[in-house]
């Protein structure tokens, strides 16, 4: 029996990092939000590893928080070890990750939307989304209330049909054991949605009690933290450690004798998994000369003595992952709380999206994260904060909000998945970006702020601090251009030190600066002027004072790739009716719909030669 139980503006459903981001988005623009969850002790859950960041997956958390986002400023208020990675590296691969106070996190997302205007949460299941005149137009609970909404997310995480697999035991579940989400994806198979099934996987957990910690490296967090969001005043507190240690031949060999009983060998797993985080029968299977593989052993928090074994994700049998376990140095007497398992799941083909994370059959309904094919909690978040902001956009009768790979992490990751589509779980790297020099985790609030405040969601006087810092940066540049030192014993020495040639007679400290090896601070003594600056100026003045020639270069990049992108493409045209063009490449641009000629020469299977002819039949019609 159903029963009608109002009305509101957007139903999101889902409240992982997808849904809350999207939900938060949504309310904050002042939208009547519903967001909708299977069960409210799930809200922001890390089901799989409790950290923030990471390669890649910072400069996403930076780029959300610059726009506006919750994310970053959550994990600063939850995080318990900070660790900027890739230091050794150049700036532009530089990321911060954060070991996360798992319960901390979800108490504090949820109280976030438990107190935000125009959002109302909802426990409860989606089993159907109803449409009107073929736009959406109600979602339907299990319970059978049904809530009149003009655009629906679907956020679902892992849960849309939800199966936890451990050795031959397959259960119909979310993670952690919760229901899994049933009826929504007949609902949009029948909708004529194409759906997919893709797999992730989680490690043990362990008692700390139980583990010998003395025969472990010590991972310490940085002795200097810096925070995610760029409103955190005070620099984050270090409150854990994590360990490293290594599996062995001994737990390889336990392993390849137990490959018969795996699901992902004998046919029970046939979904496909994320390349970039295989589980352990994976490496050893897929590495056989690799003698051991790194074994993180992190806290879940500072409430509990739940450690998560970074490392080990698994579908074994339990009492196979017992023994693999006690085979690692450190963990012979490990008590294992919670058994590590595979989850399959549904998922729709990104490439049935636009740009702005709509369905192209279904106008008013947007996915985010895990539904759309990627992986990762900092890629759902963004998502989920496109979707949001697109899905009020449009119901204002306003342009979309599109995020260009040009702009940062956020249009790379939304354009690989509805260009190029996936065939695996999709996860954020460096490598992915054209210009990553240009999209640096530090400089995001430089490059988005201003996005983030057309959509009323950075405040002017947040914008205005964004403003100020880097009137700043340019004005010590100027300062360090036509500021001259002298030579000394003192600045040759140091510079004999850093193995650069010393100076005769004079130099700029911009000259100085520009030397690889040289730092803004090492000049600090030769620089009687130089004026107190916070960090994150000076940070952001050698940067661009020492990569001032590459940067230019990718600037020029970038203008190149724009004019492709402003070159936009009839939302009618009929591909298959250009004489020229590839029977493959007809077909691709007609199932993508590309939104303009850059995009086009991004799609799997599209040439040059396909893009060259389009373009003369362009002209032709323009003619």
């Amino acid at each position: 029996m159903e029963f009608f139980a109002g009305k509101f503006d957007i139903a999101v459903i889902g409240a992982g990092h997808a849904g809350i981001e999207a939900a938060l988005a949504c309310a904050r623009m002042g939208m009547r939000t519903l967001v909708f969850t299977i069960n409210l002790d799930a809200v922001g859950n890390m089901p799989c590893n409790p950290a923030i960041g990471g390669t890649g997956k910072g400069h996403l958390v930076r780029e959300l928080d610059a726009l506006g986002g919750e994310m970053g400023k959550a994990a600063d208020r939850c995080c318990i070890q900070y660790r900027l990675l890739n230091l050794g590296k150049g700036p532009a691969v530089h990321s911060l990750r954060a070991q996360a106070d798992r319960r901390k996190y979800q108490e504090d997302m949820k109280r976030t939307l438990e107190r935000q205007e125009n959002l109302y949460l909802k426990q409860a299941m989606v089993t159907e989304i109803r449409l009107e005149d073929g736009k959406v137009s109600a979602v339907k609970t299990q319970l059978g209330a049904v809530y009149g909404v003009d655009a629906c997310i679907i956020a679902s995480g892992t849960y849309l049909g939800g199966a936890c697999i451990t050795g031959s035991c397959v259960v119909k579940s979310g993670p952690d054991g919760m229901h899994a989400a049933e009826g929504l994806t007949e609902c949009l198979t029948a909708m004529g949605l194409r759906m997919r099934r893709f797999k992730t996987g989680t490690p043990p957990r362990l008692n700390a009690r139980s583990i010998d910690f003395s025969k472990m490296e010590v991972q310490p967090g940085d002795e200097k933290t810096v925070p995610f969001s760029f409103s955190t005043q005070t620099p984050p507190e270090n409150k854990a450690v994590c360990y490293l240690t290594y599996t062995n031949e001994r737990t390889h060999e336990i392993i390849r004798q137990n490959f018969h009983r795996s699901p992902l060998f004998d046919g029970t797993i046939e979904s496909v998994g994320p390349r970039y985080c295989p589980s352990i029968e994976t490496k050893v299977d897929r590495f056989p000369d690799k003698n051991r593989h790194q074994i993180f052993v992190e806290p879940c928090g500072l409430s509990t003595d739940e450690m998560y074994v970074q490392g080990l994700s698994s579908s074994l049998p339990e009492d196979v992952q017992l023994d693999v376990v006690h085979s690692v140095v450190g963990l012979e007497h490990a008590e294992m709380m919670r058994p590590a398992y595979a989850i399959e799941y549904d998922c729709i083909d990104p490439t049935e999206l636009t740009l702005t994370l709509e369905c192209k059959k279904v106008p008013n309904l947007y996915g985010a994260g895990q539904f759309c094919g990627s992986s990762g909690y900092e890629e759902a978040a963004v998502q989920g904060f496109v979707a949001g902001v697109n899905a009020v956009r449009k119901l204002r009768g306003e342009e979309p909000f599109i995020l260009r790979r040009s702009d940062g992490y956020i249009g790379v990751l939304i354009d690989d998945l509805v260009t190029k589509g996936t065939e695996e779980p999709y996860r954020i790297m460096t490598s992915r970006s054209e210009y990553r020099l240009l999209h640096r985790q530090d400089n995001a609030d430089q490059r988005l702020s201003h996005f983030g405040v057309e959509l009323g969601l950075v405040s002017p006087e947040q914008y205005a601090k964004v403003q100020e810092k880097y009137a700043l940066v340019a004005q010590e540049l100027e300062r360090l251009e036509h500021t001259g030192v002298p030579a000394s014993e003192a600045l040759n020495e140091m510079l004999a030190e850093k193995g650069t040639t010393a100076v005769e007679s004079s130099a700029r400290l911009a000259d100085l600066l520009r030397r690889p090896n040289v730092s803004y601070a090492d000049l600090a003594p030769f620089d009687p002027a130089r004026p107190a600056l916070p960090l994150a100026v000076t940070e952001q003045t050698e940067i661009q004072m020492k990569y001032a020639g590459y940067l230019r270069r990718q600037e020029k990049q970038v203008e190149e790739f724009q004019k492709e992108e402003t070159r936009l493409l009839p939302a009618d045209l009929d591909y298959s009716s250009i004489a020229g063009i590839r029977l493959e490449a007809r077909q691709k641009l007609n199932d993508i719909r590309p939104m303009n000629v850059g995009q086009a020469s991004r799609i799997s299977g599209v040439s040059p030669a396909d893009i060259a002819v389009l373009l003369i039949y362009l002209e032709q019609r323009k003619g």
